[in-house]
């Protein structure tokens, strides 16, 4: 289960509304999600959380590029919505050309050649250690920029810090926790 949030800084403070993720698939859906919240460009939070297993930060800055933490990479990578946060930039790895990516992929999701995996066929790693589709290990912990809130009230120490009920530690340290009402 899922719970996503939208923290917008306007003139007045902070509007919070929660969101619906079911046409997102890329970053750049969820970046374009979070500048419709905005009519001046101004700061938007996406938040991001999945059973208490993780949450996500996504900022975005009017037209720049978003930031991004996640509090836990190795439970975000087994989440469809935590994929799209662990960009290959994020990973520290090559970006995948999409073209030879679809040539790799028969219909059935598997590669060519490649014979379907069973739960008997998985390795006694994959709990311990998840791999990115290159191979390359997703570390498990906090990953990302740890300073993506500190301008606004919440510094890097205190974001590692947080845990379950992350939302409202947040918006309490942007000073905008009479709005979230709105979204819990």
């Amino acid at each position: 289960m899922y719970f996503a949030a939208l923290l917008a800084r306007t003139e007045d403070g902070w509007k919070a509304s929660d969101t619906e993720l079911d046409d997102v698939e890329t970053l750049s859906d969820l970046t374009d999600l979070a500048r419709e919240a905005t009519v001046d460009d101004d700061t938007v939070i996406v938040f991001i959380e999945q059973e208490d297993a993780w949450f996500g930060l996504v900022r975005v800055d009017g037209e720049e590029d978003p930031r991004i933490y996640v509090s836990d990479a190795a439970a975000a990578a087994r989440s469809s919505y935590g994929e799209i946060l662990l960009t290959d930039e994020l990973l520290g790895r090559e970006p995948e050309d999409p073209d030879v990516l679809e040539e790799l992929v028969d219909l059935d999701g598997t590669e060519d050649g490649e014979p379907d995996e069973g739960p008997d066929d998985m390795d006694d790693n994959d709990e311990e250690e998840i791999r990115a589709d290159d191979g390359s290990v997703v570390p498990a912990g906090p990953l990302g920029e740890t300073g993506i809130l500190a301008d606004l009230g919440l510094a890097e120490k205190e974001l590692l810090a947080l845990g379950t009920d992350a939302l409202v530690e947040i918006a309490d340290a942007l000073g905008a926790a009479d709005v979230l009402e709105t979204v819990q």
